[in-house]
């Protein structure tokens, strides 16, 4: 695959145009199709979900290393093309199928273990995807994925900045994230606008404590609350988040009190703000949080 050439050439003569609603952008140098796979450290025997195809740029050097590749693809026309063409591996599986709506329980029968993910994502589904992945994590082994490199810097923001938030505390309560390679946007037809990133989220790392340690759902709506409204103290999100309305029978001035307790309790100052919180105080939250309602 020639840089530009071959690329466009093939899109335009199967009038596949990239497609803006897809937020499509594809590879079009084969060194870095390669660079990119090499990322995911594939062994012989991995059977690999590749989420979107594309016209097959990763697929191809993905096939060479792995087992087996089961590829989704939600454009049907370009799952038209690869039907026609045959132009992809007898070790590929290609699935006309929106990662987003894909029933993951099918996905880890098919992979016969864990899922090892690759991806050269759609700026546009990134967030959505990265929770996808975090809702199934006990049926992740990894991913190596490629996003904007904003997306990806807040997967290893620290506390205290303001890439760090909701996907940041979230991914590090059940993984491990290393940022392997940067792409310019000279890379992909059509340029995208900003530089990409590979990330390779590991879910099988240990952490300092596992989801299944502490109310890992509890957990996550703390999360999701505290970081609501950045600019507001945990006392005020978290209050705002109405964890205690049920027991408080509707007393306001009573929810904020033992919001404020439940905070205390966790030996955090309730006038800090989300952003400078670490996942150990975030589980120490949850904790105190569910002691609290379970004691009500």
């Amino acid at each position: 695959m020639t840089r530009y050439g071959n690329t466009k050439k093939s899109l335009r003569e199967e009038s596949l145009a990239p497609k803006k609603q897809l937020g499509q952008n594809f590879l079009v140098n084969k060194a870095t199709a390669n660079a990119v796979a090499n990322c995911g450290r594939i062994a012989k025997d991995d059977i690999i979900i590749e989420v979107g195809v594309g016209l097959g740029a990763l697929t191809q050097p993905i096939a060479e290393q792995a087992k087996e590749v089961i590829g989704l693809e939600i454009d049907s026309g370009l799952v038209r093309f690869h039907l026609e063409k045959k132009d992809l591996q007898d070790n590929v599986t290609l699935l006309h199928q929106d990662i987003l709506k894909a029933d993951f329980d099918d996905l880890y029968l098919r992979s016969q273990a864990k899922l090892k993910i690759m991806a050269n994502l759609p700026y546009s589904i990134s967030n959505p995807f990265l929770f996808t992945l975090i809702e199934n994590r006990k049926k992740m082994d990894w991913a190596t994925i490629m996003l904007q490199k904003e997306v990806a810097d807040r997967l290893t923001a620290k506390p205290g900045t303001k890439q760090y938030g909701i996907p940041t505390v979230l991914l590090k309560s059940c993984a491990t994230v290393e940022s392997l390679l940067t792409l310019k946007p000279a890379e992909f037809h059509p340029r995208p606008k900003i530089d990409s990133v590979v990330v390779r989220i590991n879910f099988n790392e240990p952490t300092t404590q596992a989801p299944d340690s502490y109310d890992w759902p509890l957990f996550q709506k703390i999360v999701r609350a505290s970081f609501s409204q950045r600019r507001k103290t945990l006392l005020n999100t978290l209050t705002a988040g109405g964890f205690f309305n049920e027991q408080a029978a509707g007393d306001k001035k009573m929810a904020k009190q033992l919001t404020k307790e439940a905070i205390n309790s966790a030996e955090i100052a309730e006038s800090l703000r989300a952003e400078v919180l670490d996942l150990e105080q975030f589980i120490d939250l949850s904790r105190s949080f569910s002691a609290l309602l379970t004691s009500s």
